[in-house]
């Protein structure tokens, strides 16, 4: 059933009882059809002005129906070189080639700070003010680490729309980095030394299992950052020789972490260091990792397995973190008289004076750094066995 409006339009009632507006007319000699949207959705009145609009078109000559077609492939095409699908694609093409836990912390620091933002925005019509905008709230909640790795991520999505012809403008990431501060180191928080003994008494205390007691232990005992701790393999050990080298570089695809430096390290082994690593054999001796994960042997504990622990000893992330033992040990260390260059080539800190660098680099102080890291043992002896406490001045080096 058709009820007309005259200028060619009329409400099509379609057997089923659904109601749609539509409109006759003819270019080129030829009758056409044309859709103006359903009763109720579109009103009479809205109706009308569609037919109003589709009439101008054709007094200037154009074909209404072809405007829509035209517009819905815009539309088409806006969607399929959004922001978020290039970004989409694009990760496609990465995750292959990174770790699945840190190629899903990719995508949602893309969904939880870019996508709201900018993700329905045709890639070929961003400017660099809409970045500055998403990334300005990312700072004011303080979270600089985040926006450092958030513009890069937006850097290489826009890299990649560019080569594959789907902007063809710069990159509006480029030279955004002069907008913000440089983000500022973070400083761990980190026990003082005479808060030791009660540190100890909570570890023997603490419902955890005992890998990761030992593995609390070994950080206070190597001061090696958690990365490196957790991902620690039975061949990197000599206990007959009381030394434990960790590679530059291990495998990533297994979550395992090199040195931070990116350069082999040297960590001598103290005797306590060495029975901790005898009592871990007892539950990891047929493993390749020396803390392997429940669910996954293959992949090391999780990088939250050492602070989880902590909180569950009583401590806060404002006390304590597995990063901060080695801030105690150095603090403590320094009162003891052992020097400062010692300190921080066991701590595998980076020289930032290029002179000094290659001297550091040179100057293992294997020996000193051998006494330094028994006489540390010795002391967290006297502290984990209650005895009393009497500062254990360096005599001789």
């Amino acid at each position: 059933m058709k009820l007309s409006d005259g200028e060619g339009m009329f409400l099509y009632i379609v057997p089923t009882g659904g109601k749609m507006w539509r409109m006759k007319y003819r270019v080129d000699g030829k009758e056409k059809l044309l859709s103006l949207g359903q009763y109720p959705e579109v009103t009479l009145k809205q109706a009308r002005a569609r037919r109003g609009e589709a009439r101008r078109l054709l007094a200037e000559g154009t074909d209404p129906g072809e405007v829509r077609k035209a517009t819905k492939a815009a539309k088409t095409a806006d969607t399929l070189n959004s922001f978020e699908a290039v970004a989409r694609l694009w990760f496609a093409k990465e995750k292959t080639s990174l770790v699945a836990t840190f190629a899903a912390k990719v995508i949602r620091s893309l969904e939880a700070d870019v996508f709201p933002a900018i993700g329905a925005r045709p890639v070929n019509e961003i400017r660099p003010p809409e970045i500055v905008a998403l990334l300005r709230k990312i700072q004011a909640r303080g979270a600089m680490e985040t926006l450092k790795r958030v513009r890069q991520r937006c850097a290489d999505v826009f890299t990649f729309a560019i080569t594959e012809g789907l902007r063809e403008d710069v990159n509006p990431v480029l030279g955004m980095e002069k907008s913000f501060k440089p983000v500022r180191p973070v400083h761990r928080a980190s026990l003082p030394a005479r808060e030791l003994p009660e540190f100890f008494i909570r570890l023997n205390a603490a419902r955890i299992s005992q890998p990761v007691k030992l593995a609390i232990r070994l950080a206070l005992l190597t001061f090696l950052r958690p990365g490196e701790l957790r991902g620690a393999r039975w061949q990197e050990i000599d206990l007959d020789g009381g030394a434990w080298v960790v590679p530059a570089e291990r495998d990533r695809t297994r979550g395992l972490i090199g040195m931070k430096m990116k350069e082999a390290h040297l960590v001598p082994l103290s005797r306590q260091a060495v029975e901790v690593f005898k009592e871990l054999h007892a539950y990891s001796w047929d493993r390749d990792l020396i803390f392997p994960n429940r669910t996954d042997p293959q992949r090391p504990i999780s990088s939250g397995t050492i602070n989880s622990a902590l909180r569950a000893m009583g401590y806060s992330a404002a006390e304590v973190s597995g990063h901060g033992f080695r801030a105690t040990a150095a603090s403590a260390l320094s009162e003891m008289g052992f020097r400062r260059e010692v300190i921080d080539r066991q701590l595998s800190h980076r020289e930032r004076n290029p002179v000094l660098a290659a001297y550091v680099h040179q100057a293992e102080y294997e020996e000193e750094r051998r006494r330094m890291m028994q006489h540390w043992a010795d002391y967290l002896d006297v502290l984990k066995d209650g005895k009393k406490i009497i500062p254990m001045k360096l005599q001789a080096v």
